[in-house]
């Protein structure tokens, strides 16, 4: 029987050419008709996550940042490892320092209960760190939808490609641009660190063993930071001035040679990125703009898409 013999054949095919294109490519709109509650339910959950411990704000937006560099936006950092699979959460840059796990186990937990197997972890990562930004007073962004989830992860991967505190800019440069951003993007995304803690064992040797940081600024961290080895776990924030909020505070703790890690001071070093980190501390809203198309950019790297990949009904492991 031919195709247009009948109408339900019609009205079938004409549904699956939608389901398909629908699911092929990213849009700000993709859960629209099968899971209108996605959005407010990511957005409630993270908005009662950060009431509660403001430091996840900055968590949620560091662990979509360290899925995407590493393989693209696809949730490879939830994998749990197990007897014979090694994920990204135990490699160098993520164990012990990644976190955020179990807020995205929560959102997860209730997309599945109104929608099961729709909403990927990758989009739930994208559009929580987006919602973190905004829920500590940032800019907002139009999150593309329609990831899918991997079924792997790269052990070696997170090792080598995440860029790393002790780096100097040339090494930032170089590791931003293997991932296709400019300078100007690198310079814009670093001011994540506007929010956030980081670990002794990442700043030790800044505070003890460098010269271009202020010195009282040093020294109100050596005693949470001492020059032994038993608190590397202490922490302190990445913004001194206003660490709990998003803004351009980051930028202007760099002109006074405070920036918590090596890299952070890098940027604002007689360097190339000088007058970067300069514009930013001086025009918040120039900042929060870079930042939201530099985000949407990340967000948007080597996405899986249409049938690749699958819809995790658990972030942790694969169906």
């Amino acid at each position: 029987m031919a195709l247009n013999s009948h109408p339900n054949r019609i009205y079938f095919f004409v549904f699956y050419l939608f389901l398909y294109y629908k699911t092929a490519s990213a849009s700000s709109d993709f859960y629209g008709a099968t899971c209108p509650k996605a959005l407010s339910t990511i957005r409630n959950e993270v908005t009662k996550a950060v009431a509660k411990e403001h430091r996840m704000g900055g968590s949620l937006l560091r662990l979509h940042f360290h899925d995407c560099f590493v393989n693209g936006c696809d949730a490879s950092i939830l994998l749990d490892d197990t007897s014979d699979f090694t994920g990204e959460k135990t490699a160098a840059p993520n164990i012990k320092s990644v976190r955020g796990f179990e807020v995205i186990d929560t959102i997860k937990s209730q997309l599945e209960s109104i929608c099961p197997g729709v909403v990927s972890c990758a989009d739930i990562l994208a559009v929580a760190a987006r919602d973190s930004v905004v829920t500590l007073g940032g800019p907002s962004w139009t999150v593309q939808l329609g990831r899918r989830d991997s079924m792997t992860a790269s052990f070696s991967g997170a090792n080598t490609e995440l860029p790393s505190p002790i780096f100097n800019l040339s090494d930032l440069i170089t590791t931003f641009s293997l991932k296709g951003f400019t300078v100007n993007e690198m310079v814009a995304l670093s001011g994540a660190h506007t929010t956030g803690q980081a670990r002794c064992v990442f700043f030790r040797n800044r505070v003890h063993n460098e010269t271009n940081i202020d010195s009282t600024f040093a020294t109100s961290l050596k005693s949470n930071c001492t020059i032994d080895t038993g608190d590397d776990e202490n922490l302190s924030s990445l913004d001194i001035t206003t660490p709990v909020w998003f803004d351009n505070g980051y930028f202007k703790n760099l002109l006074s040679s405070k920036g918590l890690l090596h890299s952070d001071q890098q940027l604002f070093s007689g360097g190339s990125t000088d007058s970067l980190v300069t514009k930013y501390s001086n025009n918040a809203e120039t900042f929060y703009q870079d930042f939201s198309n530099a985000m949407l950019k990340m967000s948007n790297l080597s996405l899986l898409t249409g049938t690749a990949g699958q819809i995790r009904t658990n972030c942790r492991k694969i169906n």
